[in-house]
């Protein structure tokens, strides 16, 4: 897609809106020129200029002209506001001042993806599928996902009041959050049992510098077990996704040729990401969890893996997110967030509204006082692109039906039991219980 060409054009786009006269003062219509419908809207912007009750400001008509114009579009695509830009790029970068929800539209509802790690929401306790129903007072019913954001943004240190509807409540409870500078970092990892060589790995986010963080866990891990890891549990549960060329890297490390993604936009060729045997990380066992509030850029790298046979999944079906989003920096410091294409994995399957099914199922387990509904799919979004493969329903699972949870974290635990028994076909020691 070529940006520059973008990102003169929509502002062009703009211009004509306000800058054309009214259908009376105008030349003719010429029905050969593009934007030709522009007219009706030039139309109405000069009546209202003219004529409506009270004085508004053109700049402000113009600008809900353009959001009503997105907001026909699908979900993801949408008009950033200076402020919710400028909050964008800096979460991308890692940091930025907040509450730390991942959030989505759910028709009218504004709904909780996932808390990010060590944040202000996810210390007082905000869940994934939490609805936000209320932002200091303001109802979020059919409030722009945009202006959600935008109300909990804010400096550190500064209060916002966010009011929560869950299924284990009898009614809204409200949480008073105090703003943070949040700096995440998207990795973390430990070793979980030296004497066997398993390490675990969590991305949270695809930042960045997602792949460089990948890979110093990777070498603490070695360092730390003295050898070699034999066995990986990658952790991809409530990553919501992020840069689309991190989770390429993050899977390219662990495959050494082949199809990782490929990317179809309208009008043009498929773009086609293949992995690269430099730097490929050694064939030992990998386990990748996988989770409802994993989606997009993870559901890449889940469905890289499991294509090539190079990570068994584990957990529970993914959100569903299959399209890609790139952003045009406009000229008053605002952008546009637009879809431009679909991808699908090696095997050419798009998850668009389906997600990942894992080879084993097992159901998340509930933290304490967590909310009975699960949290959203992309097939629960207002608008979603409609999946073209998906004549039948999401494939079951690969091995029996979901397990009820147990035990405090069910998915480790399963994947933990798997990494032992690839030693013990592999020959080598069991290892110790973690």
């Amino acid at each position: 897609m070529n940006r520059r060409l973008d990102r003169l054009a929509v502002p062009a786009l703009v211009a004509a809106l306000v800058s054309v006269t009214p259908a009376s003062a105008a030349p003719g219509r010429d029905t050969s020129q593009p934007y030709r419908s522009l007219d009706v809207l030039a139309e109405v912007l000069a009546h209202i200029q003219n004529s409506y009750v009270e004085e508004l400001k053109e700049k402000d008509l113009v600008q809900s002209a353009v959001e009503g114009m997105v907001q026909r579009l699908d979900p993801h695509s949408m008009i950033l506001r200076p402020d919710v830009y400028r909050a964008m790029r800096d979460e991308t970068s890692g940091e930025f001042d907040g509450v730390g929800l991942e959030v989505t539209q759910t028709g009218d509802e504004i709904v909780v993806v996932a808390p990010l790690a060590d944040s202000p929401a996810e210390r007082a306790g905000i869940l994934s599928g939490d609805r936000i129903v209320a932002i200091d007072g303001a109802a979020t019913k059919d409030m722009p996902i945009g202006e959600a954001t935008r109300r909990m943004k804010g400096a550190a240190g500064t209060k916002v009041v966010v009011s929560i509807a869950r299924a284990a409540l009898n009614e809204p409870q409200s949480f008073v959050l105090v703003r943070d500078h949040v700096r995440t970092t998207s990795v973390d990892w430990r070793v979980i049992d030296k004497a066997a060589g398993t390490v675990y790995v969590r991305v949270r986010v695809f930042q960045d510098r997602s792949d460089r963080e990948l890979r110093q866990a990777l070498d603490g891990a070695r360092k730390e077990l003295g050898g070699p890891i034999q066995g990986l549990v990658l952790d991809l549960r409530n990553n919501p996704g992020g840069l689309l060329d991190q989770a390429v890297k993050v899977a390219d490390r662990f495959l050494s040729k082949g199809v990782i993604v490929s990317t179809e936009s309208r009008g043009k060729k498929p773009e086609v990401e293949e992995a690269h045997e430099k730097d490929t990380e050694p064939a030992y066992p990998v386990v990748l969890l996988v989770n409802r509030g994993s989606a997009s850029a993870s559901e890449i790298v889940a469905g890289a893996l499991q294509d090539h046979g190079r990570a068994v999944v584990v957990g529970a079906q993914t959100f569903g997110k299959g399209s890609v989003q790139t952003v045009v920096e406009l000229e008053d410091g605002s952008a546009l967030k637009l879809t431009v294409a679909k991808y699908y994995t090696p095997s050419h399957r798009s998850i668009q509204e389906r997600g990942i099914t894992p080879d084993v199922a097992v159901a998340d387990s509930p933290p304490p006082a967590a909310a009975s509904r699960e949290g959203p799919s992309e097939r629960d979004l207002k608008r979603h692109l409609v999946n073209e493969q998906a004549a039948t329903p999401a494939d079951p699972p690969r091995e029996g039906r979901a397990e009820a949870a147990k035990r405090p974290d069910p998915q480790l635990d399963r994947a933990v039991d798997l990494l032992r028994a690839a030693r013990v076909f592999r020959g080598g020691p069991a290892g110790a219980n973690p």
